[in-house]
């Protein structure tokens, strides 16, 4: 189900192109409520949750995937050896969120339109589910943002048009971009897909839960 908002659209500069866009998978945060396992290492089907997140980036039409570390650099950057994709760390990881998502935005390609935003403890959302958002903002001629939905909820991912780039660049603190998403600058088109876009793995019961063997 595709619902548009409406807004004002604003034209494509010459050098990016709305088929071109990102993956950033943030991988960075300390994983507070597990208490003291990191929650990225947890093993589906016997693979690093990080390792499943990145395959399937991978496996999507993104035009590429790179990856921000923050908490254990070392351990998410060993879990994804052998894979193509890029690293940008982000040493403010601590102060929360916003820090993530600007260094993220920071790694994507001048020619690239849009930024699809994974976090990295989603372990339902499949390739399938990031291709449908990927061609819904082909569709709107890169000029909306998308957004995953279940039960008309919001949920993630969510993938941000260049328009919005330097207003991520502004963000502070724990703060992610729902602001900028809702403040009704730009359209958005709301994907629904399922339980995939509100399952997340916080703490140690819901990995469980998932399927997930906490590694410690």
């Amino acid at each position: 189900m595709d619902v548009p908002t409406h807004a004002k659209p604003r034209d494509v500069r010459p050098n990016e192109s709305p088929a071109k866009v990102q993956a950033i998978v943030l991988a960075a945060g300390r994983s507070t409520r597990m208490g003291g396992p990191n929650k990225l290492m947890t093993h589906f089907d016997g693979m690093p949750l990080i390792r499943h997140t990145v395959e399937r980036a991978l496996a999507s039409s993104a035009s590429g995937v790179a990856v921000v570390t923050g908490h254990q650099p070392a351990r998410i950057r060993a879990a994804l050896e052998g894979l193509d994709v890029a690293f940008a760390h982000n040493p403010d990881f601590a102060s929360g969120l916003a820090s993530s998502l600007k260094a993220g935005i920071a790694a994507v390609g001048d020619d690239a339109g849009g930024a699809l935003i994974l976090l990295g403890d989603m372990p339902a959302v499949s390739s399938d589910v990031m291709d449908r958002l990927l061609s819904a903002f082909r569709k709107a001629g890169g000029q909306s943002i998308v957004r995953a939905t279940h039960d008309g909820r919001r949920g993630n991912p969510v993938l941000l048009p260049r328009a919005l780039f330097g207003a991520v660049a502004q963000l502070e603190g724990d703060a992610g971009a729902r602001h900028l998403v809702e403040a009704g600058t730009m359209p958005v088109v709301d994907i629904e897909v399922g339980e995939a876009a509100a399952i997340d793995v916080d703490t140690r019961e819901a990995l469980e839960s998932a399927g997930g063997v906490v590694q410690d």
